[in-house]
């Protein structure tokens, strides 16, 4: 479980394929605190650190098929800055929401506006997608980062990016036509599909 509270970026410094699943090593501030089997969110995405090397600050997570049809991890490149964060602590303050590290779908950024002193970045995503789903002021990850949204319309949304957030996760390296990872609210997901059941339970 994670907050979306992005503690810093890693950079991916190798890429080895085997069979279907694609192994990264990235290299990170922390990774000398890093152990095998720490689960950690890339993205948004969670992954399983499996090898670490803490006098190079670098570790190695695989993704297999399903994680890499499913989120822009096909689109890392040896260079690409990623988003992390550890598994939340349970004797602590969470300050952002409850994001699961399971990446729904992905969106594409279709705009970004300077309000000149912050950014409102605009995604379009495949609503037939389910559950999909986002409200004004409510919440939904993207990239891992807990964020609130601003404009909603059925498959896009906008949300205001701060100085500080733009800074220090990958969002300064967003432009139109990139591709990023979404969840979205756990309680909204469960809301849809329970309207969903209804709605069938009714129709017979």
């Amino acid at each position: 479980m994670f907050t979306g509270i992005i503690e810093t970026t890693a950079r991916v410094v190798n890429i080895e394929k085997e069979n279907t699943n694609y192994h990264f090593t990235l290299e990170v501030p922390f990774g000398n605190e890093l152990a095998i089997d720490q689960s950690m969110a890339h993205d948004g995405c969670c992954l399983t650190v499996v090898k670490v090397d803490k006098a190079k600050k670098q570790y190695v997570v695989t993704a297999m098929d399903e994680t890499m049809l499913k989120t822009n991890l096909s689109t890392w490149q040896v260079g690409t800055e990623v988003n992390v964060e550890r598994s939340m602590r349970m004797d602590g303050r969470f300050d952002g929401h409850i994001v699961q590290g399971h990446v729904d779908q992905t969106a594409t950024c279709t705009k970004v506006v300077d309000d000149n002193g912050s950014w409102r970045f605009y995604f379009e995503y495949d609503p037939k997608n389910a559950p999909s789903i986002t409200v004004p002021k409510g919440s939904i990850s993207i990239n891992g980062v807990s964020l609130t949204v601003v404009d909603s319309e059925p498959g896009m949304f906008s949300v205001a990016i701060i100085p500080y957030t733009y800074q220090v996760t990958n969002f300064h390296n967003f432009k139109p036509g990139t591709v990023v990872n979404i969840e979205f609210d756990v309680f909204g997901k469960y809301v849809q599909r329970l309207l969903e059941q209804y709605m069938a339970a009714n129709k017979q």
